[in-house]
């Protein structure tokens, strides 16, 4: 052996060294990780080839090793880190010759490229990066940022410290419609940080939290990280699981777990959100932590530009604050108590499914063991009380058809239970009534009058749906019954949108911020899943980008209007009517509604590709596909790569090695925070591509596979991997503002600017560590 060290142990030192090494050499990092992969597997072969790589391997014949399997240790829970006393014999890291692994490796890689790149379970979820690429860029280049950025100087601006809360306001939005690092830190380091030097902020606050900012789309969904790690994670937290169920003596992982090991990206965006939102406040709190104490650094800033209406303070608390959430409120306290709620008559035309116990009970001793362990000694004993039960009654029923008598009687139940007025109805006009109350506020002055025609309106369909519309009634004729309201709640809202336009804030910030939380809810709701919800997002970027260079030219964008308001028809009737035409009886009033539905998507399809002809001919949209196309192949080039590198480690039993070093602490807490340091260590020379698909998929079995959370470790991951940007000497964020900062600003200014705010990240993670709700309330409270 050389210098006393494992076979195994050399080979993983001779790849990491060829990873860094051609990661230093300059070569593009998509190409160098599979060329380290490639110059790696050759060394370490050559070496093994002339036996100078030997491994200590447990001899599996031995009396020893005989008499752990007959205690019942699991075969998978034996190594040499647990067991370092057992009987050793010397086998090559080969055992069948370097050109049998490399044959093993060549069908792997083959097997791997087709489920995880080509054709794949997570292929799907994969687009949804192209698509959310797509529409960062596109929204960075139709200049949202400068508009935020000056929009927000100015509300922030004459606080001590403001402009650098302004910098992380921006920063989060940005990052929930872009998501794109070095779009965001470029554009923040052209925008802003000459403004900010210009007005006495000091170099270090500058930098830091432009660089910071920048970087909280990694966190804040839609995050290009977290989809990468979800489509990784599921599968680690499902295989971890079952092998963790075997472990315990059961024969798969629902039976154990008493639930299915499922974790998707949709839930982790749930999950992301309030720490992306933490993160941010406390970069905020900093800025004004720092102006506190050195005021001469961070001075407040009062713009020139002219105010607009005077709002007194009361106009601004009445309309800004008591109005709308007395009104949301109203909504949630009538939803309570039965007021509002679902409308639907349709029931089951079969029984429900025969009752069944919380966990299965009909387990070998030793499952039953272990999952008293986990689920405690009472919940256990409520199973076989449950399943006793069953079992006297002659077990679980059978699914069957309901007679014409129970159908009838279920219907009339079900009749009894409705709610009088539809939560759909209620939402829908709930977002026209804060519309209206905003605009009351932002211009107190103007004439009330069309504003109280479309509140009358609000009200008045709340009244019709309760006293005059059915829960039996057909969606044709409910729509009629709602006419009139509804034309009074338009002619109400083209004044408040006149209004809401004439507000610099509400102007700038609407229209993207409707199209995150078109983007973000649909998400965040259940509504689809990240994929669809990602194509929406880019289509209306490619809108609002084309929207914005007509209205910068004084051209007519009514096509793009009506493309959008088509959408809104498109979702409306999509909800109300059933637009199958393979149906044997289609009713009239569903013809009618099919060829509105045909024409509203005719429009949306015609007003997308005015969109795109509008920035093909301003020169925005090749860019943007040309941009697009290069982070793309990148992120696709860096997972083919890092699975040649993977494949490498794997064959030589790298992978099982770290594993086995890892499983062999007995409280999975260190386990956790050891590779948490890892991760953190490796940030400093490593993108998070890299950690993402190398190292990831070695630690992950391991910390996936135990008691943890997974949504709380995948995102203690991603806050880690957050810092990868920020982190000296190479750390991506700080190469994006060197690049656009002014000659007077250093390397130093920037490393000691960015030095608080890794602290505060590690700050993060340790509030994250401490207290885990913070992760789990929002997919707890949403469902998954």
């Amino acid at each position: 052996m050389i210098f006393g060290l494992d076979g195994i142990e050399i080979g993983l030192i001779i790849v990491f060294l060829c990873l860094f090494g051609g990661i230093m050499s300059g070569f593009p990092v998509a190409f160098a990780i599979g060329g380290a992969g490639v110059i790696s597997f050759g060394i370490i072969a050559a070496l093994d080839s002339a036996g100078l790589l030997i491994h200590q391997a447990i001899d599996t014949g031995s009396a020893e090793y005989a008499a752990l399997m007959a205690e019942g240790v699991a075969r998978e829970a034996i190594s040499v880190f647990r067991y370092p006393e057992l009987p050793r014999v010397e086998e090559a890291l080969f055992p069948g010759g370097w050109e049998q692994a490399m044959d093993r490796n060549l069908s792997f890689i083959v097997n791997r490229l087709n489920e995880r790149v080509i054709a794949g379970q997570s292929i799907e979820t994969l687009l949804a990066v192209l698509m959310f690429v797509m529409m960062g860029i596109t929204l960075e280049r139709s200049k949202i940022a400068n508009d935020l950025l000056t929009t927000m100087a100015r509300v922030f601006g004459p606080l001590p410290g403001g402009l650098a809360v302004s910098i992380v306001v921006v920063g989060a939005f940005l990052a929930a419609s872009t998501g794109i690092v070095g779009a965001t830190v470029v554009t923040m380091g052209l925008l802003a940080l000459p403004t900010m030097l210009r007005n006495g902020y000091s170099k270090e606050l500058s930098t830091g939290v432009i660089a910071a900012s920048g970087t909280l789309g990694q966190i804040i969904p839609p995050s290009i990280v977290i989809v990468l790690l979800g489509t990784l994670a599921g599968d680690m937290y499902a295989t971890g699981q079952e092998k963790r169920a075997v472990l315990a003596g059961c024969t798969d992982a629902l039976t154990f777990l008493g639930e299915p090991a499922v974790l998707s990206v949709g839930t982790l965006f749930q999950a992301a959100v309030l720490p992306g939102v933490m993160l941010a406040v406390l970069y905020a709190l900093y800025a004004f932590g720092y102006a506190a104490f050195n005021p001469s650094k961070a001075p407040p800033v009062v713009s020139d530009a002219p105010a607009g209406e005077v709002i007194t303070r009361n106009e601004a608390l009445t309309w800004f604050l008591v109005a709308p959430f007395g009104l949301i409120a109203a909504i949630i306290l009538s939803m309570n108590v039965g007021v509002i709620g679902s409308q639907s008559t349709a029931v089951s035309t079969m029984t429900e499914l025969g009752e069944t116990a919380e966990l299965r009970t009909n387990v070998s001793p030793a499952c039953q063991a272990s999952m008293i362990e986990l689920h405690g000694q009472e919940k256990w004993d409520l199973a076989v009380a449950q399943a006793e039960q069953i079992a006297a009654g002659g077990g679980a029923a059978e699914r069957r058809d309901l007679t014409a008598e129970e159908l009838e009687v279920a219907q009339a139940e079900r009749l009894e239970d409705i709610a009088p007025i539809g939560t759909g109805l209620s939402v829908f006009f709930l977002l026209f009534g804060l519309m209206l109350i905003v605009a009351r506020g932002v211009a107190p002055l103007a004439n009330p009058v069309p504003l109280l025609i479309g509140g009358a309106g609000v009200v008045l369909a709340f009244l019709t749906d309760a006293l005059l519309i059915p829960a039996t009634m057909s969606p044709g004729g409910a729509f009629t019954l709602l006419a009139i309201p509804f034309a009074m709640v338009v002619y109400g809202s083209r004044a408040a949108i006149t209004r809401l336009a004439q507000n610099d804030l509400i102007r700038v910030v609407f229209p993207p911020l409707v199209l995150i939380v078109a983007v973000l809810g649909s998400i965040l709701g259940g509504i689809t899943n990240p994929t669809p919800a990602a194509a929406l997002g880019a289509g209306g970027a490619i809108m609002l980008a084309a929207y914005r260079k007509l209205r910068e030219e004084e051209r007519n964008a009514k096509l793009i209007i009506g493309a959008s308001f088509a959408l809104v028809i498109l979702i409306v009737i999509g909800i109300n009517f059933d637009l199958r035409t393979g149906v044997a009886d289609v009713s009239f009033q569903d013809w009618v509604a099919i060829i509105i539905a045909q024409a509203a998507y005719h429009v949306a399809v015609l007003g997308l590709l005015y969109s795109c002809w509008v920035l093909f001919t301003r020169g925005v949209l090749s860019p943007v596909v040309r941009e697009t196309a290069k982070v793309t192949s990148m992120v696709f080039t860096i997972l083919i790569g890092s699975q040649l590198l993977n494949l490498v480690v794997i064959s030589f039993g790298g992978e099982h090695y770290i594993q086995e070093f890892l499983r062999s602490f007995d409280n999975e807490l260190v386990v956790f925070l050891i590779v948490m340091l890892v991760l953190f260590i490796l940030g400093f020379v490593l993108d998070f591509l890299e950690i993402i698909y190398i190292v990831i998929p070695i630690v992950g079995p391991v910390i996936y596979g135990g008691t943890m959370d997974p949504k709380w470790v995948t995102i203690m991951i991603a806050v880690n991997l957050q810092t990868s940007f920020l982190t000296p000497p190479f750390g991506f964020a700080l190469f994006y503002l060197r690049g656009v900062a002014p000659p007077s600003v250093t390397t130093g200014h920037i490393y000691r600017g960015v030095l608080p705010f890794v602290l505060i990240q590690v700050a993060a993670l340790g509030m994250l560590f401490a207290f885990p709700g913070v992760v789990t309330i929002v997919p707890n409270l949403l469902g998954n």
